[in-house]
C-alpha cells in the first residue's frame, strides 16, 4: 500500500477543512504532496489539491487503495453513504479519522467494519495558514501508536490536543465556530477606526494584528485574560471607558451564549 516508513494520507472530501490540514502537512513536511491523494465528486473543490501537488480522484475507494491514514471529510449527513461504499475496501491497516461535525465515535464504529482504527477531529479554519487549534478522541481499537501519528500530522496545522469526545462538540463552538465571531468583531473593531477617519485598508490590518498580538499574549505569558485585560485598564484612562460601552452591550454574555448554541447545534447534528 505504500513503502516502508512514508506516509501517504488521503481525504476522502476535499473541501476546506480538508485544504486545511493537507496544506498545513505539507507547508511543516509532514508529509509529501505527491503522497496526498483527495477524492470528489466533481472538480470544485479538487483544484486546490492540485494546486498543492497532491493527486487527485473521483473515486473514494481509490483513496483506500493507495493510503493507509485516510480523513473522511465529507458533510455529515453525506457520511453514511461514503462509509458504505469504502467499507469493503478498508483493512486493519487503515486509520480512519472523521472531520465530520457530530457524528460520533459510536456511530462511526456502527457504520465502519468491526475492529478500524477510527478516530474522531474537529480542526478550524486557521489550520489553513498552520494556526489552527485541532481536538481529536480515538475510538475504541486506536491506540496511542495511531493518536501520536495523528497528534505529529495535525501539530503541523497549529495547537493539537488529544481529548475526550465530549469536548468536541465544544471545540466546535468556541473554535470551529469561533474563527467566525472573531472575524465579526475584527470586523467591527476596524469599521469603529473608520467612523474615527482611519482608511479602511490600514484598520483592518492594525484590527488583525491587534488580535493576532492579544493572542500570542495569551498563549506565551500564560496570564489569564481577565489579568491581562487588567493591565492595560488604566484607571480613567480609554481602555476603561471602551470596556464599559461594551459591558453595556453584553458582549461577554452574548459571545457565551454563541458558544453555547454552537455547541449545543453541533450536538443535535450529531443525533441525526
Amino acid at each position: 500500500m505504500e513503502a516502508r516508513g512514508e506516509l501517504r494520507v488521503g481525504f476522502v472530501g476535499a473541501g476546506r477543512m480538508a485544504q486545511g490540514v493537507a496544506r498545513g502537512a505539507v507547508r511543516a513536511g509532514k508529509v509529501k504532496a505527491a503522497n496526498i491523494l483527495a477524492s470528489a465528486p466533481s472538480d470544485r473543490n479538487l483544484g486546490a489539491f492540485q494546486d498543492l501537488g497532491c493527486r487527485t480522484t473521483h473515486c473514494n475507494s481509490e483513496v483506500l487503495q493507495h493510503c493507509t491514514l485516510v480523513f473522511l471529510a465529507t458533510k455529515p449527513h453525506l457520511l453514511p453513504g461514503v462509509l458504505q461504499e469504502i467499507s469493503p475496501a478498508i483493512t486493519r491497516d487503515h486509520i480512519i479519522v472523521s472531520v465530520a461535525a457530530g457524528v460520533t465515535l459510536q456511530a462511526l464504529q456502527q457504520l465502519l467494519p468491526a475492529g478500524t482504527k477510527v478516530l474522531r477531529v474537529m480542526p478550524n479554519l486557521p489550520c489553513m495558514v498552520q494556526e489552527g487549534a485541532v481536538v481529536f478522541a480515538r475510538g475504541s481499537c486506536a491506540g496511542e501508536q495511531e493518536a501520536a501519528l495523528l497528534k505529529s500530522l495535525l501539530s503541523a496545522c497549529g495547537l493539537c490536543e488529544e481529548t475526550p469526545e465530549s469536548y468536541i462538540d465544544i471545540h466546535t463552538g468556541v473554535s470551529g465556530s469561533g474563527v467566525a465571531y472573531v472575524y465579526l468583531f475584527a470586523e467591527a473593531l476596524a469599521e469603529g477606526a473608520v467612523k474615527m477617519g482611519m482608511p479602511s485598508a490600514l484598520a483592518n490590518k492594525i484590527a488583525a494584528q491587534t488580535l493576532l498580538g492579544a493572542a500570542k499574549m495569551i498563549l506565551e505569558t500564560g496570564e489569564h485574560p481577565a489579568k491581562l485585560r487588567s493591565d492595560v485598564s488604566t484607571p480613567g484612562g480609554t481602555t476603561i471607558h471602551a470596556l464599559h460601552e461594551l459591558e453595556k452591550g453584553a458582549l461577554r454574555a452574548t459571545v457565551m451564549n454563541a458558544v453555547e448554541v454552537a455547541t449545543v447545534r453541533a450536538r443535535e447534528l450529531g443525533k441525526r
